[in-house]
């Protein structure tokens, strides 16, 4: 099992961060957490094309998470839809297949593919909400933000385990979805005194994190005004485990997550 942030930032334009996604590979099987702008370029430094992807999972529908899946289904067609040998499953809450619908009735034809290369899952709000993929299982939950919006788990058969929380405030639920997961990658939207709603800063994700006993936080969705102060510093007001501030690029593995702890540099500007 292996994690690759593809985009630390959010909706606004930045040289060094792009929107939010995240690659996960688990039993052969590569699975895209979200697909802002830029998500594309990301994926192929990571040496994964868009034909290596077995699963696309959305959190939530915002622009700053979802905006690339016109442009990766339009590209999936080239050459002439020859390239993809197996389904494509994009997996989210409920309402998206009135959400991709609408595109179609914008892009039509330009982002349909082949007669079962694409299949559409969508999850309730319940609670939880489980879905076996045999390389790997997929928890639910829903979370507070959107009425769409959700958090994912993600468990490998070799026992362990990914939480990303999508956009969220303070969410009991993902509390309970995260407990004693080696990594959870959790929103921290805005510096500690700039909340706010719906969404966290850090020391309201350390202490989501302790709460559910994590192996590692690795805090991400960062606003500009993250850059000009010491996350680690707010964060460790209610964290003291293992605590990363994403980057671009940077991969993880959940078998060490528990060891590893960030460099120097790695403290003011995540």
């Amino acid at each position: 099992m292996r994690l690759t942030i593809l985009g630390s930032g959010t909706c606004v334009p930045s040289l060094d961060r792009s929107s939010c996604a995240v690659l996960i590979r688990t039993g052969g099987r590569r699975l895209l957490i979200d697909c802002g702008p830029g998500t594309m370029r990301r994926l192929l430094r990571t040496g994964t094309t868009i034909f290596d992807l077995d699963y696309i999972l959305l959190s939530h529908f915002h622009p700053d998470h979802s905006a690339e899946i016109v442009p990766l289904l339009f590209a999936t067609k080239y050459p002439d839809g020859g390239r993809r040998r197996r389904p494509l499953t994009i997996v989210a809450g409920r309402g998206f297949q009135r959400f991709y619908d609408g595109l179609r009735a914008v892009y039509g034809s330009w982002i349909e593919l082949a007669p079962g290369l694409l299949k559409i899952v969508e999850l309730g709000t319940e609670r939880q909400e489980q879905m076996a993929a045999g390389a790997f299982t997929l928890t639910s939950a829903p979370v507070v933000h959107g009425p769409e919006s959700l958090a994912y788990r993600i468990d490998s058969p070799d026992g362990h385990s990914i939480v990303y929380s999508g956009d969220t405030d303070y969410s009991e639920n993902l509390i309970e979805l995260a407990r004693a997961a080696d990594i959870l990658v959790c929103e921290c939207a805005t510096p500690d005194g700039m909340k706010v709603d719906g969404h966290l800063t850090p020391s309201l994700a350390g202490e989501i994190a302790r709460r559910a006993k994590v192996a590692q936080l690795i805090l991400t969705h960062f606003y500009p005004a993250c850059e000009a102060v010491d996350l680690y510093a707010q964060c460790r007001r209610s964290y003291s485990g293992s605590l990363l501030l994403a980057r671009d690029l940077l991969d993880v593995d959940p078998a060490a997550a528990g060891g590893r702890q960030p460099a120097a540099d790695n403290r003011n500007r995540p």
